[in-house]
């Protein structure tokens, strides 16, 4: 059976299926998503409950482990994380990778309304929304003016950009940071309450029953027909003054003589920073499985017109895109798959010295990568770094099956028999072998299509690309190669060849030479040469141990990210003085192109910290020389801690990592333990005290580990605010004393 009889007497079919690949391969290249990344959807949600003025142990206690108890009766369960603070409680309850969504936010529905009754009275009824911790914003916008209010320029933010952004293609959603709704705060006197025998709850029904806006109706006459128009809503401070609350001794009572009226916004305890100027920012977020790169373009676009239609004073720029880095990257990796493609193409010129000889096994190289962009489209991969590498890496695979059909052809051809003849008797001999091989080779990569977690996920698309550039080239080598052999290839001839040619030859007869004695060499000295591979083997062995792992490598995007954290109790003047000593710090660097500073976006104790870098190509040190650098500066600020990282290519599970962070706590319940940090940078202290970790965890089948990470770079013997800990038992179930924030792991 010979596979390639037909497309040899067909030379038309197989330009034409040919044809058909590279059409089909160029327009699914077009469309093609473009992200640093394969888009893996993580199954994941989050519930948040409120309590006000509840403490951290309570919401934990009285909140967070009720929620977490009926959580953990949910399947699918691979992780629960909970974080309590101050009246809040956040539960992040992330699911197998092959649990559905919809299904399981059902479930968690239902374990919410089950606890309802457990909850404490006067708790805000839990809520929960689907999230995937791996999207994070591509595009950062800054809103500033130096002469509107934030109030006004909240405005601007959020019903002008943030509607029009949400409606771009590609767009899920715009995150406001440091958001100023305008709002009337009302601070009333205790002394002047007690002295008029009035309470809060009347001081806050007189305020709703003033400010109101009521359907009125409609006047119908025998004529005409009126609209009632009567709004009683009170737009500012001025008109709520004169408001009368009741009346004591016949006299009225003015919220004005209760306290004070002020003009302000809704949540005072949340700000944003540009460049040390207070600003209102828009975080932009795509949706899961388009193309970043198109996402980003299409927002500056629209960007670009609403710019035009803002007053003067409002300073809208532009300070973060992520696509412009998956360009960069993606570009260097087009280039290396192009320098690669001009190197195999050379080797094969090297050795056959053929002209024609080299274009017809060089053609398997661009037919099976364009080939393989088609199959990318139709299962939905985009172009990342793993597909793209995935591709580089098979440029020295589809070229092999070709070469190995070109050379039985020519064997063919030197023993005298036409080109025709020879491509028929050389493309049956090999066929099979070809199948074979091409076989062989993509099933070295089926075990990566099995594999589990998050590593599966990544590499699945890894293994499914390079795996289709081999098929496809086992395809080309079987078909459009004997073809073009068939008809282009012609026989050899006596013939004298230049002096490039001479001196190739002898360049080769002479390697050959030297391969020769050196194998002579060895097989002499056969008892050495085991003890050297040995000696090999075991270094190794060795190095392997020593050298650095991780998940993915560090990348340079010019960006760092970074948390600042004080001690529980801390109030928000007081937070914003210490955020603002460390901006300073970060602005005064001249690697530094600019800075935001968030507050209020999580813990009412922490905030964040965004630097975005000049190009590599102007810093003098890299992103993680610099974290290291502004680790050491940074230490100095009393009273702050600041966790800065680079930010990684994705982000897994609910709790974002932090730059400094012990590897290993043994704690015990009311003991003190040091432990000494492992990988961590050199500005972070070299023990971390323990002695606020006192915690328990019980289990009916053993007992569990229980990891205790510290919350900072501080100094040795320094109390941390916040605890985090770890706790894995073989149910799943975790009980604790004092906790603020922790995750479950559920499985075996």
């Amino acid at each position: 059976m010979n596979i390639s009889e037909l497309f040899i007497k067909r030379p038309v079919m197989t330009t034409l299926v040919m044809t058909g690949i590279l059409v089909f391969g160029l327009m699914a290249y077009r469309l093609l998503p473009v992200s640093n990344l394969p888009n893996v959807d993580f199954p994941t949600i989050q519930v948040s409950a409120g309590l006000p003025g509840a403490s951290p142990e309570t919401m934990a206690s009285a909140v967070a482990t009720p929620l977490e108890k009926q959580f953990s009766t949910i399947a699918g369960v691979d992780q629960m994380t909970s974080s309590s603070s101050l009246g809040n409680t956040s539960i992040t309850l992330q699911f197998t990778l092959d649990r559905s969504i919809d299904a399981a936010a059902q479930d968690v529905q239902a374990a919410i309304s089950k606890t309802l009754r457990q909850l404490p009275t006067g708790i805000v009824p839990p809520s929960y929304q689907k999230v995937n911790p791996a999207d994070q914003p591509i595009v950062y916008y800054a809103l500033s003016s130096k002469t509107l209010s934030l109030p006004e320029l909240d405005e601007y933010a959020e019903t002008f950009i943030a509607q029009r952004l949400s409606m771009v293609d590609g767009v899920a959603q715009v995150n406001v940071y440091g958001a100023a709704k305008y709002a009337v705060r009302i601070q009333l006197d205790p002394k002047a309450l007690a002295t008029r025998s009035i309470g809060i709850d009347e001081v806050a029904d007189g305020v709703a029953a003033g400010n109101v806006n009521l359907p009125t109706g409609i006047l119908w006459g025998p004529h005409r027909a009126y609209t009632v128009q009567a709004n009683g809503q009170l737009q500012d401070a001025t008109a709520f003054r004169p408001l009368v609350i009741a009346y004591r001794n016949g006299a009225p009572v003015r919220l004005q003589d209760l306290g004070q009226v002020l003009d302000d916004v809704q949540d005072n305890k949340s700000a944003a920073w540009f460049n040390g100027s207070r600003a209102i920012v828009l975080a932009i977020q795509r949706q899961p499985g388009t193309n970043t790169v198109a996402v980003a373009a299409r927002v500056r676009t629209v960007m670009q017109g609403l710019k035009q239609q803002l007053p003067g004073s409002v300073d809208l720029q532009l300070r973060s895109d992520r696509s412009e880095s998956i360009r960069a990257s993606l570009h260097d990796v087009q280039f290396t798959l192009s320098l690669t493609l001009a190197l195999v193409v050379l080797v094969i010129f090297l050795f056959l010295r053929n002209l024609s000889a080299t274009i017809i096994p060089s053609l398997a190289l661009p037919f099976s990568l364009v080939g393989t962009f088609a199959v990318m489209y139709a299962l939905d991969y985009s172009l990342d770094n793993l597909s793209m590498m995935a591709l580089t890496l098979s440029v020295g695979f589809v070229v092999d099956d070709a070469i190995v059909m070109l050379e039985n052809i020519v064997r063919h051809m030197e023993k005298g028999e036409r080109p025709l003849q020879a491509a028929f008797v050389g493309s049956r001999e090999v066929g099979f072998t070809i199948l074979s091989m091409t076989l062989s080779l993509a099933a070295v990569f089926i075990p990566v299509l099995f594999m589990g977690g998050i590593i599966g996920r990544l590499f699945h698309e890894f293994a499914v690309t390079i795996g289709a550039a081999i098929l496809v080239s086992g395809v080309v080598s079987l078909t459009l190669t004997p073809m073009l052999c068939s008809r282009f290839l012609k026989p050899p001839r006596e013939a004298h060849h230049g002096r490039w040619y001479d001196a190739s030859e002898r360049v080769y007869e002479r390697v050959l030479r030297w391969y020769e004695n050196s194998l002579v060499w060895v097989m002499a000295r056969r008892p050495a040469a085991l003890v050297l591979s040995a000696a090999i083997l075991l270094g190794t062995v060795v190095l392997f141990v020593v050298v650095p792992k991780g998940f993915l490598p560090s990348e340079d995007n010019s960006q760092i990210f970074g948390t600042t954290e004080t001690v529980q109790g801390t109030s928000f003047d007081d937070l914003v003085r210490h955020q603002e000593q460390v901006m300073a710090v970060l602005a005064q660097d001249p690697n530094v192109d600019a800075t935001m500073s968030f507050l209020g976006t999580g813990q009412i104790n922490q905030g964040r910290v965004f630097m975005q870098l000049k190009p590599r190509s102007q810093r003098t040190m890299s992103v993680d020389e610099l974290i290291r650098y502004f680790n050491r500066k940074l230490a100095g600020i009393p009273g702050i801690q600041v966790f800065l990282q680079n930010p990684p290519p994705i982000q897994i599970g609910g709790v974002a990592p932090r730059a400094c962070i012990s590897s290993r706590c043994r704690a015990r319940t009311g003991s003190r333990c040091t432990t000494t940090r492992r990988g961590s940078p050199p500005s972070c202290a070299s023990s971390l005290t323990c002695s606020t970790l006192r915690a328990t965890c019980r289990s009916r089948i053993r007992k569990p580990r229980l990891r205790s990470t510290g919350t900072g770079p501080g100094r040795s013997g320094s109390r941390p605010s916040r605890s985090r800990r770890r706790c894995t038992t073989p149910t799943g179930r975790v009980r604790s004393r004092r906790s603020t924030r922790r995750r479950i792991s559920i499985g075996s």
